[in-house]
């Protein structure tokens, strides 16, 4: 907390013009802080009479009432999205590890049937709330509901999707809460102490940053195809609650005139089981025709280095890397990307890599299942001469 020291306080008017923000006014030869300080302390080093004060104080936060994993479910036009079940996966690992009950939270319309698909695919229990103004996202209605839910069931930790959605929902309900965020986790484990270690790459990749959230409950966001799904068990059993609720109320501030998906024909690369993507070696924005042909017989996608969407030759949807979309394709083609480490960091977890590189000391070459070293202009047509064949 910001404290004023009145028998101190001069009333000069230095710190008003020393705060960054325009948060301290002088009144009547009185300073007043106003709403939304967040203690940078630029006030404390300008006051010569040293009347402005921080304190600290080390509060020790109850933990004890907070019990059980949260998975939010994400779905589109009542279809789950793949980020949904993998993080069931993870948050069936942690909540067996806790020894406590997995719940999965389903918003949306006509959403029940899917109930049974999150039970199978490990969770405990599923609240649903089925509402015609919740088949889309909407902030504010998505962020008041879950954030009340959680208020009155506590759990302990929050595992939402680093998607578009996600990284729009999480921090809303962190700040609802007043507890701590981890976005996009590649990661996540136990410790001794049975808390939420949150792991995810920082200062550009080049380190693994380690973090506990000291409050309740701990949320993290995580990066799509980064944990791998349980297989469907059709033998588990579970309960699904239906959440009755008052939501005309809320007013959205946004009305959704349209929906445009982000790719006009077959799967985006987070949900592709095959990958055809291009880097420098391609040489032109028109060369990645001939990797969208290789891709279409394939039934895959095709991505992109961030050298070539920063050359705009694509665009950044189809970017693959630490500051692009994370994926984890059954198969993996790179043609001419030299496996610069932020690009490995977002398709190393693939199945099967297949690099095509004329350098044969490409670092992509070090995590490839199979390499060729050659010219992918040649490569690439007699891949696509054979799979036609076929």
């Amino acid at each position: 907390m910001i404290e004023i020291i009145k028998e101190l306080c001069t009333g000069c008017g230095i710190c008003t013009k020393g705060c960054p923000f325009g948060l301290i006014e002088l009144k009547e030869k009185m300073v007043f802080i106003k709403e939304g300080c967040n203690l940078c302390g630029a006030c404390v080093d300008k006051c010569k009479e040293s009347a402005i004060k921080i304190k600290i104080e080390d509060v020790q936060y109850d933990t004890s009432c907070f019990s059980g994993v949260w998975v939010f479910i994400e779905q589109t036009e009542s279809k789950l999205k793949g980020i949904s079940l993998e993080l069931l996966g993870e948050g069936r690992r942690l909540s067996d590890e806790l020894k406590t009950s997995l719940t999965a939270v389903l918003f949306g319309e006509r959403v029940k049937e899917l109930a049974k698909t999150l039970i199978t695919g490990g969770a405990d229990e599923v609240l649903t709330c089925d509402y015609p103004n919740l088949a889309y996202y909407q902030d504010e209605i998505y962020t008041t509901l879950l954030a009340k839910l959680i208020f009155e069931r506590r759990p302990e930790i929050v595992l939402i999707g680093a998607t578009p959605i996600g990284r729009s929902l999480a921090p809303r309900i962190a700040a609802r809460l007043r507890t701590g965020l981890t976005a996009d986790c590649t990661e996540l484990r136990i410790d001794e102490e049975k808390r939420l270690v949150q792991i995810r790459p920082a200062f550009g990749g080049n380190i693994m940053a380690s973090i506990i959230t000291k409050r309740r409950p701990q949320i993290a966001t995580v990066r799509p195809r980064v944990m791998k799904p349980l297989p469907p068990d059709n033998q588990r059993k579970g309960r699904v609650i239906e959440i009755i609720e008052d939501l005309s109320s809320i007013r959205p501030k946004a009305k959704r005139l349209d929906f445009i998906k982000e790719y006009a024909s077959g799967p985006g690369i987070e949900e592709a089981n095959v990958i055809v993507s291009g880097g420098r070696g391609l040489k032109a924005a028109e060369n990645f025709k001939l990797l969208e042909e290789l891709a279409r017989l394939l039934g895959g996608a095709v991505g992109a280095s961030r050298a070539a969407v920063d050359s705009s030759w694509i665009s950044h949807l189809h970017q693959v890397g630490q500051t692009g979309k994370t994926v984890s394709p059954k198969l993996y083609i790179a043609c001419g990307i030299s496996g610069a480490i932020q690009h490995i960091a977002g398709m190393r977890t693939s199945d099967c890599i297949v690099a095509i590189n004329k350098d044969a000391s490409a670092p992509i070459f070090d995590i490839a299942t199979y390499g060729i070293v050659a010219d992918l202009f040649e490569i690439v047509p007699l891949l696509i001469k054979e799979i036609s064949k076929r």
